[in-house]
This record gives C-alpha cells, sequence and structure tokens, in this order.
C-alpha cells in the first residue's frame, strides 16, 4: 500500500529546505551574511514560514497550493521572495501528501502529468500577483490572458525561456540527475549542510545558463555567469583549505552582486533539490 506523509511533515522539510537557501552562502543570492537586492534573509524566512501551510495543507491541488502560498507571501513581505521555490515546491509537495506508488521521482512524474487546466488558473493568478522581474508579454501562452490548456502544456509553451518551466516538463531532470546527487554526493563527504546546498548551487549554476539572469540580462550574460560559475566550482572542489573555499564563494558573491545579478531559478532549484532529500528521506521512513 503506497504511504503518504502527513501536511505537518511537508511543511517542516519544506521550512528547513527554505532555511537553508539564506544559511548557504550562495554567490548572487541572499543569505544571512550577505543581504542583497533590496532584501534581506529575514524576507525569506518570514515567506517560508507563512507559505508552508497552504503549500502543504493537504491534497488541493498544484494551482490552488501556489496561489495561496503567495497571497500568503504577500501579504507579510510584499515582495517577491519565492515564486520560483514555491512553482517547484507545490508538485513535490502533493507527490508527498498523496499516496501514490514508486518513489519520489515517480509520485512526482504522476502529479506532473495530470495537471489540469485548474491549476493552470491557479499559478497564472499566482504570477500575476508576484510580478517576477523581466516577465515580459510573449504571444501565447501569457499570464496576462486566461489560461485555455492544463499547466504542463502551459509550462511547456514557457520550457525554452524558463528553467522552472523546463523542469515540469522533464521531471524535474535539473533536481534529480543534478542538484540532488551533487548535494548527497557532498554530504557523504562529510561535508555540512550549508557546504553541501552550495556545491548543488555551484554544480547547477554551471550545468545551465540562469533563466533569471538571462530575461533580465540576456542570454550572454547568463552564459557568462555559468563560465564563471564552472571555474568557481572546479576551484572550490580542489581546494582543500576551507578559510580558501570561503574567499573563492565570497569573491564570486561580491563580483555578482556588484553587477547586481542573481541566478535566481538556480537557487529555487538549489532549495527543491534540498525538499526533495527531505521528502524521499521521510518517505522511506514512512514505509
Amino acid at each position: 500500500m503506497p504511504k503518504s506523509l502527513p501536511p505537518a511533515v511537508v511543511a517542516a522539510c519544506y521550512r528547513e529546505a527554505c532555511r537553508f537557501d539564506v544559511l548557504a552562502a550562495k554567490p548572487g543570492n541572499v543569505s544571512l551574511d550577505s543581504p542583497g537586492h533590496g532584501m534581506e534573509a529575514r524576507d525569506f524566512l518570514l515567506s517560508a514560514r507563512v507559505s508552508a501551510a497552504p503549500l502543504c495543507a493537504g491534497v488541493c491541488g498544484v494551482g490552488a497550493a501556489v496561489r495561496e502560498a503567495i497571497a500568503a507571501t504577500w501579504s507579510a513581505v510584499g515582495c517577491n521572495t519565492n515564486l520560483g521555490i514555491v512553482l517547484l515546491a507545490a508538485p513535490l509537495a502533493q507527490a508527498a501528501l498523496r499516496p501514490l506508488p514508486g518513489d519520489l521521482r515517480a509520485r512526482l512524474a504522476q502529479v506532473l502529468a495530470n495537471l489540469d487546466v485548474d491549476d493552470a488558473i491557479g499559478v497564472y493568478a499566482a504570477i500575476r500577483e508576484a510580478r517576477p522581474a523581466g516577465l515580459g508579454r510573449v504571444a501565447t501562452g501569457d499570464v496576462a490572458v486566461a489560461p485555455s490548456c492544463d499547466l504542463r502544456r502551459a509550462m511547456a509553451l514557457a520550457a525554452e525561456r524558463d528553467r522552472i518551466a523546463w523542469n515540469y516538463v522533464h521531471d524535474y531532470a535539473d533536481v534529480f540527475e543534478c542538484g540532488l546527487p551533487r548535494l548527497c554526493a557532498a554530504l557523504a563527504n562529510a561535508g555540512g549542510l550549508a557546504d553541501a546546498v552550495l556545491a548543488s548551487y555551484l554544480a547547477l549554476l554551471a550545468h545551465t545558463p540562469d533563466t533569471h539572469v538571462a530575461r533580465k540580462y540576456g542570454e550572454g550574460r547568463a552564459r557568462a555567469v555559468r563560465r564563471r560559475a564552472g571555474e568557481v566550482e572546479t576551484a572550490y572542489k580542489a581546494c582543500e583549505d576551507a578559510m580558501a573555499r570561503g574567499s573563492l564563494v565570497q569573491a564570486f558573491d561580491h563580483e555578482l552582486k556588484r553587477e547586481g545579478v542573481n541566478p535566481g531559478t538556480t537557487a529555487d532549484l538549489t532549495v527543491t533539490s534540498l525538499f526533495a532529500m527531505y521528502l524521499a528521506a521521510a518517505l522511506q521512513d514512512a514505509r
């Protein structure tokens, strides 16, 4: 008999993943030691706290969960701190809340395959409320227009320009084939969780151009950030001195923030990788 997790457990996993979003010093992102882009770590921690309950309340559907979580966030902080995280976390939460067969990714694939028009309506409403930077207008699938297709098909329309949408179409390949394996490998090497989250972030940022950066600054800048991340990741893995590793990361952080560059999509995928790790472990324990 397939198992499911109680909403309280899923919400706790979500809050803890979001907590490490700001505990880890991810270059270009807001952290406890490094605010930026007009935001501070407390904004993200409050957003996680208020969005957890609506996101993980039960089997209410992905679209409704996203809409309610973003409404709670905006009521609390009045800015877009977590749209990408919520968009990626909602299907994973539903995969854990429902008694579905298979491992976490197999369960997720079933949730994504059954998304409907109501889910698209809820997500479109959340995106309009969050008003993410660089959204722009498109000829097909524009969020300003009521959707006429299911959410996964709507995400497919945006997949070439948005990596979150791409992951909806590809069963979270970036998470399960890059972010999560790197996270687990770093933990297996006796690193702390914050260091493992950083390692996962660098791997994801070096893996593919960040689409948040691309929307704001163009594809060329996104590719340049990806190349630079690859250099930093290689140097970070090769360095055995903790202080020297910290200096590498800090220099990259200052470089990105000096230019106003925030690889936000990569941060969202990193949080999702940690959320997936927590959920997979909880499901394993529930058997």
